[in-house]
């Protein structure tokens, strides 16, 4: 009997080595929880079309936005682990678990780590006919007027980083979500005098005048707008505040084909297709292995959640 039982579990060893071999067998839906247009957007289209070739299956967008992004991720946590549903998210998904009592999501327990995609910062702008030119006079201008600022959405880093920095400068500014892409339009538009967001959406607004950028979150300057100074250089040293954007695939997901997603990333991220978009839009793409994404992870679940219980924000 135990000869037989030892020979039905190698026989299921094997077999699901073989299943594993042959991802993938048909195409795979990639889960942004954001909408169409937004910097996730660019990321996951551009690795997407990258990995339909290097996998041999087309990579299907699947943009899920909603509840801050919760209700993709959610979809995601409680899709079968076969490899064939994967989600895209940013900085957001550790925000989340510290804003709303149910996200639909445990982050160490609904998935695993899969590969980062990219790290942007995140860029500070106003309207045309906002009267500042930079922070100083931004903050100059805040001081003497009632004034509010447009974020991605409750609980991003872009409300998060402008919350922290007006607080730092000392300024009452009103923060007004919007869901992800729509803030920067009621900025080039006047309905809102600042924005907040991450910079790749603002690079082409910027460029054609339709909003000033004043100062970028990252502790250097961003190669898609040299001449826009850092906050930390325009007088709040050591400040920053940036968006990530990773994959991650349910729990449970096979390790073979968690380590070969994780390894068709890496190399797509060094095609000069990938390199060209990521410049363009100012996303640096640092390599990360399964285990160092994860340990990431879990770092950033304890940080934001110490910054927003220390700004009291509440979810909408």
């Amino acid at each position: 009997m135990k000869i037989v039982k030892f020979a039905l579990a190698v026989c299921a060893a094997v077999l699901s080595i073989a299943a594993h071999a042959a991802w993938p067998e048909r195409p795979i839906r990639l889960v942004i929880p954001t909408p169409a247009g937004g910097s996730a957007d660019v990321i996951g289209r551009t690795i997407g079309t990258e990995l339909a070739a290097r996998l041999g299956q087309a990579i299907v967008i699947d943009n899920k936005p909603g509840a801050a992004g919760n209700i993709g991720s959610a979809m995601v946590a409680k899709a079968p682990a076969d490899g064939y549903t994967l989600l895209l998210h940013a900085v957001s998904l550790t925000v989340n678990p510290w804003l709303y009592k149910d996200p639909g999501y445990d982050v160490d327990k609904s998935f695993a780590p899969v590969a980062m995609l990219g790290v942007a910062p995140n860029i500070l702008f106003v309207a045309p006919s906002v009267q500042a030119s930079n922070l100083a006079q931004l903050v100059a201008l805040a001081k003497t007027e009632k004034l509010a600022f447009a974020s991605s959405g409750n609980g991003t880093t872009t409300h998060l980083g402008a919350e922290m920095f007006f607080r730092e400068a000392g300024v009452d500014v009103m923060h007004v979500p919007y869901a992800p892409g729509t803030g920067l339009i009621a900025v080039a538009g006047g309905q809102v005098p600042i924005g907040s967001a991450a910079i790749p959406p603002v690079v082409q607004l910027a460029k054609a005048r339709k909003v000033k950028p004043i100062a970028v979150t990252s502790t250097k300057r961003s190669g898609a707008l040299p001449d826009v100074p850092t906050v930390a250089e325009s007088g709040y040293p050591g400040f920053e505040a940036t968006t990530w954007f990773a994959l991650f695939a349910p729990a449970g997901t096979p390790e073979p084909i968690l380590d070969r997603l994780n390894q068709e990333v890496e190399r797509a991220l060094g095609t000069e297709s990938v390199k060209r978009v990521y410049e363009q839009q100012s996303i640096e793409a640092p390599v990360y292995s399964r285990a160092a994404l994860g340990e990431f992870v879990k770092s950033e679940t304890a940080k934001w959640g110490g910054i927003v219980k220390k700004l009291g924000i509440k979810a909408d």
